[in-house]
């Protein structure tokens, strides 16, 4: 069994979500749920209660090969993400600031 890459999103929502236990990962297209729950265990150390899936459709782009050439269209990967949901007291420092110390005059 091979194991999955799981990214977390650093975006104002998931740093959002992140303050009531709730984290946000890219996965690939290809993982199922449990095969994401176990990356997310096995790489933070952390227990998983629900995870909620969604599939991001490419984005339609238009190019042009040549300058009188008709344009065409192509489309950007799909992406997917995870919202996942731990344990109450766990936390992942995802988005953990270091304490910053005043200097004094």
């Amino acid at each position: 069994m091979s194991t999955l890459l799981v990214t977390p999103r650093a975006t104002e929502k998931a740093y959002g979500l992140s303050k009531s236990d709730g984290y946000v990962f890219d996965v690939p297209v290809t993982a199922n749920k449990q095969q994401i729950k176990n990356a997310i265990e096995t790489q933070y150390g952390v227990t998983v209660v629900r995870i909620t899936t969604l599939i991001q459709s490419g984005k339609a782009i238009r190019f042009v090969k040549a300058k009188r050439a008709y344009p065409g269209t192509t489309h950007r990967k799909d992406k997917k993400k995870a919202y996942v949901t731990l344990k109450d007291g766990d936390k992942i420092k995802v988005f953990e600031e270091a304490p910053v110390e005043k200097e004094k005059k």
